[in-house]
C-alpha cells in the first residue's frame, strides 16, 4: 500500500502478513490520528498499541489484518482499529492479559501493554479459529 499525504476514507483496511506491514500499519495510524488532530500523547498511544497489536497478529496469529473506522459519538471523534486473524487463537485469555505474561519470546507487554494505551479495548478469539482485537481511542 502506498501512503500518500490526502486524507485517509473513513473505513479501511491493510494486510498483515509480513514484517513490513507493522510499519505500514503504524505509518496508517500515525496519518489517521493526526488527520483526527489527537494530542501528540494520544497520537503515541494510539500508534504504540497498533504496533504492538499488528506484530501480535503477525507473529502468533500468523498474519491477517487491521481495519480502522473513524467514529464518532456525542460529538466526539474516535478511531477504532481491529486487528484480526485466523491462527490458534488464544487457550487463556486472563493469562494472555496479564503483565509480563508471554507465549513466545516477547516481553509479555502487547496485549495487556496495548488494553491500557486505549479508551476501549475488546478482544474475541477461538481455539482454532483466531483472534480480533479491537481497540478505539476518542479524541480528547
Amino acid at each position: 500500500m502506498t501512503l500518500t499525504s490526502e486524507p485517509e476514507g473513513p473505513t479501511g483496511v491493510i494486510a498483515i502478513g509480513v514484517e513490513s506491514d507493522i510499519v505500514t500499519s503504524r505509518q496508517m495510524v500515525r496519518k489517521l490520528t493526526r488527520q483526527l488532530m489527537f494530542t501528540l500523547v494520544d497520537q503515541t498511544k494510539m500508534i504504540t498499541a497498533a504496533s504492538e497489536l499488528s506484530r501480535n497478529t503477525l507473529v502468533y496469529g500468523g498474519g491477517g489484518e487491521m481495519r480502522w473506522e473513524i467514529i464518532e459519538r456525542d460529538h466526539q471523534m474516535g478511531l477504532r482499529l481491529a486487528f484480526e486473524d485466523h491462527g490458534p487463537g488464544i487457550a487463556d485469555i486472563k493469562l494472555a492479559l496479564t503483565d509480563g505474561w508471554s507465549s513466545g519470546a516477547g516481553m509479555g507487554m502487547g496485549l495487556s501493554g496495548s488494553r491500557r494505551l486505549v479508551n476501549e479495548f475488546d478482544l474475541r478469539t477461538a481455539q482454532g479459529e483466531g483472534t480480533c482485537v479491537t481497540i478505539t481511542r476518542w479524541k480528547a
